[in-house]
């Protein structure tokens, strides 16, 4: 019973064009103007989706953001006009690519700050091993100007003995 009503719901929903997408509210404009408006929508966020732009939003309130960019670009607003609108109206937000400049400076240059200084650590890293004296000495190598230290001697004459008691 509950789903011969779900379908009945949907079916008068369907045949009343309730679930049909949305079409423009006034005519469409000339192509080289269209195109602008599309440019611009692809570059204004959705004031209800989560990072969705409003040309690729399905919501209401998108076609509405949509319709007045549409609006502001038969009026002859210039792109920084018609953002400016925006912005002044929903905030910086609303820029699906906010300017380069004040504290969004340091979140597009932070990530390239951080790679960078990881890059010096790894190079210092590298640069300090190559310069670590060798823990071990091949067979007649020089020993350090200053001698064999003590540590050095037991362990040159524990490996004569397992040297000797290997070769019986």
């Amino acid at each position: 019973m509950h789903a011969a009503l779900i379908t009945l719901h949907l079916i008068t929903g369907l045949t009343l064009g309730q679930y049909a997408p949305q079409r423009l509210a006034g005519e469409p404009l000339p192509a080289e103007q269209e195109a602008r408006v599309q440019a611009l929508a692809s570059g204004l966020r959705c004031a209800v989706c989560q990072g969705v732009a409003i040309s690729d939003s399905p919501s209401s309130m998108a076609r509405a953001q949509l319709e007045r960019v549409r609006e502001l670009v038969a009026e002859g607003k210039s792109d920084d006009e018609v953002i400016d609108y925006f912005v002044a109206r929903y905030g910086e937000w609303v820029l699906l690519e906010p300017e380069v400049s004040g504290v969004n400076l340091l979140v597009w240059a932070g990530p390239l700050v951080l790679v960078l200084l990881g890059m010096v650590v790894i190079a210092r890293q590298v640069k300090g091993d190559e310069n670590a004296p060798d823990e071990q000495l091949p067979d007649g190598a020089a020993q350090p100007a200053d001698g064999p230290s003590e540590a050095d001697a037991d362990l040159a004459r524990y490996l004569e003995a397992v040297r000797k008691e290997t070769d019986q």
